[in-house]
């Protein structure tokens, strides 16, 4: 199983689907009262993990089960496609597990629908354990609460080819980090090469409006916001690099696999990326592999983007001190080291990321991009507002794609992309 970056997920399926009158629960079951003692029998759902990673899972089961005598934890694994169907399937039925794996944009719906516990209701002792960003993450606005422990986390650095840099008479050892440095470096690029080289391959996302200092919703959750001034300067820039050929012509079009393309073959200098990646380059293309420069994600806000996965405990469980107890054990600072060394992801718990495993380099290239990474994300934070569904990303990518076609203007299009994203909103 390959952990993505960002799982995607469709929060406005759950929307459509999910009852608005399961708020409150019966007996009290929606108490955010976790107090009590620990036992009982719980479910426990997993986002496509078992293949690979049943020994791991299993033992934390036991752990848990040996340091709370009475409790019995049963462990499902669903497959990645079709997740957020079975996830409003069980939300609708009644039969939601009392542990379930879920990413910000999942619990949104969730938690609206009164499924989602409260944990700054029923267990804020724990915050102090995590990272600011991270425990933020699950955080819905125009809503008070959070509602899912922060899990996994995972980022990536910005991977940059040093000779296209020093031939553009550029200082390969000084890489663009921030959006203005990269708008003038991508230009002088351009013009040195006659076109011929990019520095980047992709359109901007709602993530980098959000890295831009835009703001990308309202407060109260209602409206979306990234038609501000810094929106429509970020889209302005964006077009002129598109103009100058400083961004990739099939940047309209791109997916995640032909920009890495772009950046293989060295015709576009600057590319998101992972350790993954960075192994591919040592395999397949030698000459840029010489050449490679690891620096931060591009950020105007001095804050990189971070991709987290969270345990949300169901509020409508019968046992929610031991379902709590066990998404906070599996989420602990001791659990998320563990799994942090089995699989190419970083643990969101304070401190975590101070451990030597995520601070020295032994000279390999798993080593150089995990350091760059952990070093990121002990101030990232989730620029993708939890209400933002897959829908909202097409309409966005739609209207920007008209802007640097020279269609319409940048603020038209973000205008145009707004009202869509606000209408979708209303709708879900």
């Amino acid at each position: 199983m390959r952990i993505s970056r960002r799982a995607v997920v469709t929060a406005a399926v759950l929307a459509t689907v999910l009852p608005l009158s399961a708020c409150g629960g019966e007996s009290g079951s929606g108490s955010s009262d976790a107090s009590g003692k620990v036992e009982g029998k719980i479910t426990f759902q997993t986002w496509n993990l078992q293949a690979n990673f049943k020994d791991y899972f299993n033992g934390v089961i036991a752990g848990f089960e040996k340091k709370y005598p009475g409790t019995e934890v049963k462990w499902v694994d669903r497959p990645g496609e079709g997740y957020a169907d079975k996830i409003s399937a069980d939300a609708a039925g009644g039969t939601l597990p009392d542990v379930v794996n879920v990413s910000p944009d999942l619990v949104a719906p969730l938690a609206r629908a009164g499924l989602a516990l409260d944990l700054d209701k029923a267990a804020p002792q724990y915050r102090k354990e995590y990272l600011d960003g991270a425990w933020k993450a699950h955080q819905i606005p125009g809503t008070e609460g959070t509602y899912a422990f922060p899990w996994y986390l995972n980022t990536g650095p910005m991977f940059y080819n040093k000779r296209l840099f020093k031939d553009a008479g550029l200082d390969p050892e000084k890489p663009p980090t921030t959006y203005d440095q990269v708008f003038a470096d991508g230009l002088e690029l351009a013009g040195k090469s006659n076109g011929k080289v990019a520095t980047l391959a992709n359109v901007p996302t709602i993530e980098d409006f959000g890295r831009y200092g835009g703001q990308l919703m309202n407060k109260e959750g209602t409206a979306f916001a990234f038609n501000d001034a810094k929106g429509v300067e970020l889209l302005t820039h964006y077009k002129e690099l598109y103009d100058a050929k400083a961004l990739d012509a099939q940047a309209l079009t791109a997916t995640p696999e032909s920009s890495g393309h772009k950046f293989l073959t060295e015709s576009v200098a600057m590319n998101p990326g992972s350790a993954l990646d960075l192994a591919n380059f040592k395999k397949q293309a030698p000459s840029l592999y010489k050449n490679i420069g690891i620096t931060d994600q591009v950020s105007s806000t001095g804050k990189a983007n971070m991709y987290v996965m969270g345990l949300m405990v169901n509020a409508q469980t019968k046992q929610k001190p031991a379902a709590v107890a066990f998404a906070h054990y599996v989420t602990d600072a001791a659990r998320q080291m563990d799994f942090a060394k089995q699989v190419a992801i970083f643990p969101s718990t304070a401190g975590s990321l101070d451990d030597p495993y995520f601070t020295k380099e032994d000279g390999t290239d798993e080593t150089r991009v995990r350091v760059a990474a952990a070093k990121s994300l002990k101030t990232a934070v989730n620029y993708t507002p939890v209400l933002f569904s897959e829908q909202m990303k097409t309409e966005l990518r739609n209207q920007i794609a008209k802007a640097l076609q020279g269609k319409q203007s940048p603020k038209e299009a973000l205008d145009n992309a707004v009202k869509a994203c606000d209408r979708l909103l209303q709708q879900s």
